[in-house]
């Protein structure tokens, strides 16, 4: 399922460079834009590529409807001229770029957008609205994973973003490795699993708890979550196991100190008999909460707020660069803000053993191969058609690969170097 909304992701300046463009003749120059981060968010030890394959879908269904031009045209955006380019517009050129889910690190080349000057340029909002809001979340959600430390987690965060952007952070969590959405879009859009319980607003419509969770029960059987905390924590308990029985799935703790509550809340269900019934534990967790909680009897974390936000860093810092024009390489010399010339093949390289010692980014070649070398840009768009992609569930095992790959010291939450460093070499 795509989603069509051109001018809505569409830049004022972008089209000021087009109808310059057009004007002067550069338009269809062959240009090379690169898309890349600077550094890193702080504290973080690496990035993950995620929404490609979203944007691939919006790029291939990129359009001007008359609407839009009309009122670009109407607006004085464009002229005449750039109004007939846009309604006409169909982006032709080449998308190659690091696969979804692949770790990327300060200057590692993500994507490049290989065609004519103004058919590229005009895609470049788009670009990074995707690519910045989903690497971000995927960023956040892989070190709550780590931290999990093969416990599942459930993506429930839909009530604290743009209803678009929390479809796009459900897909972007489940790319990280966490098990389940709460988001139905998220669910039927991209066949992620969904689950979820009731609030406390059900339990508050009830004359009292045990009737609350008896309709529950009622409803969807003992293979079901009761939030146990509206009132009086041990005592929910008791009540969910005496309507539901020992054969409850699980309960869901949403506040308090958890550490101690989880400790509590096994004991207790463990002498009614409930020896099999999780505990599931939710409330403004992020990865250091979820890694505080490593110790306790915890089955399952509900991150919301923290992972469709990315955990502090709700941008992957990412930016869209021209860095060739005619195969002549261009830079960018501005203080802090310098940029490498020309289009950039990168290599992974790796020990026998499989671990990731460095990455190797040459401009305007080819790298020197080693055996253990993994060439990291693949394609995604060829004069303008979409090749085959990696399913969503590929790209999260494709995800997994890689946090396995880098040393263990790169998977820590505290702040340190890249886990991987990077080096641009001179082509040979």
């Amino acid at each position: 399922m795509s989603i069509h909304r051109p001018a809505l992701l569409t830049d004022h300046y972008e089209l000021t460079m087009v109808s310059a463009a057009l004007k002067d003749g550069t338009a269809d120059r062959r240009c090379v834009f690169e898309v890349f981060s600077r550094r890193l968010p702080s504290g973080r030890r690496y990035g993950v590529v995620a929404g490609t394959g979203r944007l691939i879908e919006l790029i291939r269904d990129f359009r001007f409807d008359p609407a839009e031009v009309e009122f670009l045209l109407r607006t004085g955006v464009v002229d005449e001229t750039a109004a007939k380019w846009l309604t006409d517009y169909r982006f032709t050129g080449d998308i190659d770029g690091y696969a979804e889910g692949e770790l990327f690190f300060p200057g590692s080349p993500i994507l490049a957008v290989s065609g004519g000057f103004a058919e590229c340029v005009v895609l470049e909002t788009l670009v990074l609205s995707v690519l910045n809001h989903d690497s971000a979340v995927a960023a956040a959600a892989a070190r709550m994973v780590t931290a999990a430390r093969g416990r599942a987690l459930i993506e429930m965060g839909s009530r604290r973003a743009h209803e678009e952007a929390a479809v796009a952070a459900a897909r972007a969590a489940y790319l990280a490795g966490f098990r389940f959405t709460s988001n139905l879009a998220a669910g039927a859009r991209y066949g992620i699993p969904t689950a979820g319980t009731a609030a406390h607003a059900f339990t508050l419509l009830h004359d009292d708890e045990r009737a609350a969770f008896a309709s529950q029960v009622a409803t969807l059987g003992k293979d079901t979550t009761l939030l146990v905390d509206t009132y009086d924590i041990s005592q929910g308990i008791r009540n969910a196991i005496a309507v539901a029985g020992p054969e409850l799935r699980a309960v869901r703790i949403d506040s308090g100190d958890l550490a101690v509550i989880a400790q509590q809340s096994r004991e207790l269900l463990d002498s009614l008999g409930a020896t099999e019934t999780k505990i599931i534990v939710s409330g403004d967790l992020d990865e250091y909460a979820i890694a505080a909680l490593a110790a306790e009897p915890v089955d399952m974390y509900g991150a919301g707020t923290a992972v469709v936000t990315g955990s502090g860093a709700p941008t992957a810092g990412l930016v869209y660069k021209l860095v060739e024009v005619e195969g002549r390489p261009v830079v960018k010399r501005s203080e802090h803000k310098a940029t490498i010339g020309g289009r950039k093949v990168a290599v992974r390289r790796h020990k026998p053993t499989g671990t990731a010692t460095e990455e190797i980014i040459v401009p305007q070649g080819v790298p020197d191969r080693q055996p253990n070398d993994r060439l990291l840009q693949r394609s995604y768009v060829v004069a303008g058609e979409p090749v085959p992609l990696p399913t969503l569930d590929e790209s999260r095992e494709h995800l997994r690969e890689c946090l396995i790959s880098i040393p263990w010291e790169g998977l820590k939450l505290s702040a340190g170097d890249p886990a991987v460093p990077v080096t641009v070499v001179p082509a040979g």
